[in-house]
């Protein structure tokens, strides 16, 4: 078992500076088409079935799987050169976001709806493949016998991740409250910080990796004796598009990888419903935007990095599946805190308390499920396969929890009601790990054999 100084010397490694450096990157467009547009649409008088179906650009992060084949193989012109495979694409992605951001600072919401939700998917959509291109560098930056930073590598992604939504997502809501500021000054702010993320991409290093040698075979394989133009074409689609998810079923077998995907469909669906609606809740009780850019912004993120490094020294030590649990359990405790402050009122005591406690659950979730996914990866298709279960996990929460306000809607207002709810729907996730447990446990115990 690890020792505690052995577990906190692994971050000294730069390469997960790099990973953390990611994380605020793929952390801050959900800043730009979630809680801050969902305040500015509730300033501007939306319903709240049309804030919570503004989320439903979040659909791209659900399905970039579709897409992440060509993420792994897909070279870019020039960028490619200059960069390698996963850093042309980051930055590539990154572009795009920074172009929709400074078209949102100069849009009349009032006028031009359709113009922002366009921007909102851009943002949504280049956000998935930026994601894509992280998550594949940040396992492809670890070698196959360093499995033991894995679970510290996941750390470094949370902790960025909350830094990029949580802690820069301080920012505009602070701004929103001085005076003669309106959300468009706030949007060129956010365009300025992007463009200063961007400056990551050239401080990392491409990580090694034989993943085209691997392709390549798999190509040669599928060839054999005719080389003709549409036959290496064909082997070129195969192993794109068809070999990374032929390889996920091969290597955990077609039960176990339907349980898998099972799982991470219904583990954080609750958290979802919650996390879509909780800035319109916060406006609807009485808080101002400064309150809760100090609370659910800078509080939670500050929480989050601290219990993320707690929680992964924990998954490292006594295994990533019980970490899972205690995180399952926390959600659920964690949303009913809000059903207290909806019968309370906006009492800022109980909102630190709340607040305290969905650090606590983001932490320790996200560490386990990041370092849980990046373990079931095949490094030979890293980007697609990590893209595959993490969708799968934005599946559930995106399409359901962009039905998120007609629920609220047809509950009256009863935010009470609302989260106990969504506490209530964590429960078949945990149902289901437990029933799994022991071939999770197994898995686990598997991969930390290579190290």
């Amino acid at each position: 078992m690890v020792t505690v100084s052995e577990y906190l010397g692994y971050f000294k490694d730069r390469r997960l500076i790099n990973v953390f450096a990611f994380g605020i990157a793929s952390g801050f467009p959900w800043i730009l088409i979630g809680s801050v547009m969902s305040a500015w649409l509730k300033d501007e008088g939306l319903s709240r079935s049309m804030i919570g179906l503004f989320g439903i650009v979040f659909v791209c992060y659900s399905v970039n799987f579709l897409w992440s084949p060509l993420v792994d193989r897909v070279k870019l012109p020039l960028l490619h050169k200059l960069l390698g495979q996963r850093r042309s694409w980051i930055l590539l992605s990154q572009v795009f976001i920074l172009l929709a951001t400074l078209w949102l600072s100069q849009v009349d919401i009032q006028n031009q709806l359709q113009t922002v939700a366009l921007c909102c998917f851009v943002i949504a959509l280049a956000g998935a493949t930026q994601d894509i291109a992280i998550d594949a560098f940040r396992i492809d930056t670890l070698n196959e016998h360093e499995t033991h930073k894995t679970t510290a590598a996941a750390t470094m992604a949370t902790s960025g991740w909350w830094t990029g939504y949580a802690l820069l997502g301080a920012v505009p809501f602070y701004m929103a409250d001085l005076p003669d500021w309106q959300w468009t000054h706030v949007y060129f702010v956010l365009a300025l910080i992007m463009l200063a993320l961007m400056l990551g991409v050239f401080f990392a290093k491409e990580p090694d990796s034989n993943r085209e040698y691997v392709h390549k075979a798999l190509e040669a394989e599928f060839i054999q004796t005719d080389a003709s133009f549409l036959k290496r074409i064909g082997a070129w689609l195969w192993v794109t598009i068809a070999e990374p998810f032929k390889a996920f079923f091969n290597r955990n077998g077609v039960k176990t990888a339907l349980a898998l995907l099972a799982f991470i469909f219904l583990f954080k669906i609750g958290e979802a419903f919650l996390g879509r609606m909780s800035i319109v809740f916060y406006k609807e009780i009485g808080f101002s935007n400064s309150q809760i850019a100090t609370y659910s912004k800078l509080g939670t993120g500050l929480i989050t990095i601290v219990f993320a490094f707690l929680g992964s020294l924990f998954n490292s030590r006594y295994g990533i599946v019980k970490g899972l649990f205690i995180s399952g359990i926390a959600m659920a405790a964690s949303n009913l805190m809000f059903s207290v402050i909806a019968v309370a009122g906006p009492k800022e005591s109980l909102y630190a308390m709340a607040i305290l406690v969905d650090g606590f659950t983001q932490a320790w979730s996200l560490v386990a499920m990041v370092a849980f996914i990046s373990m079931l990866c095949d490094r030979a298709f890293s980007a697609t396969h990590y893209a595959l279960l993490a969708s799968l996990g934005n599946l559930g929460r995106t399409f359901l929890s962009g039905s998120s306000g007609y629920l609220i809607d047809y509950l009256n207002g009863n935010w009470a009601l609302f989260f106990l709810l969504t506490a209530l729907m964590v429960i078949p996730s945990l149902i289901f790990l437990f029933l799994i447990r022991k071939r999770l446990m197994a898995l686990e115990a598997s991969f930390h054999s290579k190290q």
